[in-house]
């Protein structure tokens, strides 16, 4: 992309073939975010609402950035694409879904019996991982910005009970990322498709179950009235990050001061949807159980199997990509002090607390 490009245009919507041309007016910074989720969507769609208006604010409206759902600027499943095009300077939304770009981004998502939420931001921070997403997004001409995550995730929701491998056999399930990937392996027949396509998809029949995200999102997107089912937790994915990504050219046009601002408010977007999924997921629960929505487990065989799946799946990865290879070694060291430090400290506090 040209440096000029964020230099000319105007402040309101230019023709469809172009998108919306972002611009700097009478000291303003007047641009456009694209994002892969409805924008009214609980806590994924807000978390991107959210951003933009900290950066107004933060910025005293030196930056004005105008909010686009999915599908209103750009396909759900384009949106990086859109930002390292220059069709658009900033996007938000889940890495994986640019993951065809590039295997390693399922990490900063989020993978089968993987980090917790709370894990995920301190190997982002403390254990490498920001460097390694920054260098990976920089072969795109991108900028990543950590803003958030769902936190602890549903399963999916099935028509029928899962009472062995045997029931997954010849599912058509849509989920999203490796844990498709896993899932495949056991005999699902895993379908990505966007979120505001999941309940008429499983309403029709053209899918028998769906894992979204969790008792609020489901909730909201009235998976419930379909069917009364639900296992919990996502193994496939336990928790699920989510990124403001600049263009790297429109970065470089910020200063040092703005920069710092978007930065920041990306940081407190992040606190704000762990929080948001927390609080309204444990409302959602008791309310979809007090309608009779049963929340299930899952066999321990289904479970023990869903673990060989992934290090095969895992395994596959490392040994196509560099990339993933470096993410894998950066990750799975911290998942292991991790894993241990839960096991002696969260779980049994958990345990205990009842």
């Amino acid at each position: 992309m040209k440096r000029r490009t964020f230099l000319t245009g105007g402040a309101g919507v230019a023709a469809a073939s172009t998108l919306a041309a972002p611009a700097i007016a009478q000291g303003k910074i007047q641009w456009n975010i694209a994002s892969a989720f409805p924008k009214a969507a609980p806590g994924v769609g807000t978390n991107v609402t959210r951003f933009a208006e900290l950066v107004g604010q933060m910025s005293d409206g030196r930056i004005e950035l105008t909010v686009y759902g999915a599908g209103e600027l750009v396909p759900p499943l384009g949106v990086e694409d859109a930002v390292q095009q220059g069709n658009v300077p900033v996007g938000h939304g889940p890495t994986y879904y640019a993951a065809g770009k590039n295997p390693a981004l399922h990490w900063y998502t989020g993978v089968p019996f993987g980090m917790t939420s709370n894990e995920h931001v301190a190997w982002l921070k403390w254990g490498g991982g920001q460097e390694i997403w920054d260098d990976i997004y920089a072969q795109r001409n991108l900028k990543p910005f950590y803003s958030g995550n769902s936190n602890t995730q549903s399963g999916g929701w099935f028509k029928n009970r899962i009472e062995s491998l045997d029931s997954l056999k010849g599912l058509n399930m849509r989920i999203a990322g490796l844990g498709g990937e896993m899932f495949r392996k056991l005999g699902v027949n895993a379908v990505l498709m966007p979120a505001t396509e999941i309940f008429q998809a499983l309403q029709s029949g053209a899918i028998d179950a769906a894992e979204w995200v969790g008792p609020m999102l489901d909730q909201a997107f009235g998976l419930q009235k379909i069917t009364n089912l639900c296992y919990v937790p996502a193994y496939a994915e336990p928790g699920a990050g989510v990124a403001v990504v600049f263009n790297n050219d429109a970065w470089a046009e910020l200063s040092p001061d703005l920069q710092a601002i978007c930065s920041a408010a990306a940081s407190a977007a992040a606190l704000e949807m762990h929080a948001q999924f927390d609080y309204f997921n444990a409302q959602a629960m008791q309310q979809l159980k007090e309608s009779g929505v049963e929340f299930l487990s899952f066999p321990d065989d289904v479970v023990e199997a869903m673990r060989g799946a992934w290090e095969e799946v895992k395994e596959e990865l490392r040994s196509q990509s560099d990339d993933v290879a470096t993410v894998l070694e950066s990750y799975d060291a911290f998942l292991g002090q991790a894993i241990a430090y839960s096991d002696a400290m969260t779980g049994p506090m958990l345990a205990g607390r009842g």
